[in-house]
């Protein structure tokens, strides 16, 4: 059987810290951010943990 392709869209999104934890960016700090008050961008910056129900679906996706 051939190993599984781990998912393009899932790679770009998740990464894996060294103890496990499944890490992503939040929406909304893309484009369109002129009309985005600075305190809600800095909102929006940064890493933050996957849900736990998320994280399993992100970690299969990932092939871990």
């Amino acid at each position: 059987m051939p190993k599984m392709k781990t998912h393009s869209g899932a790679k770009k999104r998740f990464k894996i810290t060294g103890s496990g934890k499944v890490m992503r960016r939040k929406a909304n700090l893309n484009h369109i951010l002129e009309k985005k008050a600075p305190a809600r961008k800095r909102r929006l910056e940064g890493n933050f943990e996957l849900a736990p129900g998320d994280a399993a679906r992100a970690r299969r996706q990932l092939g871990i």
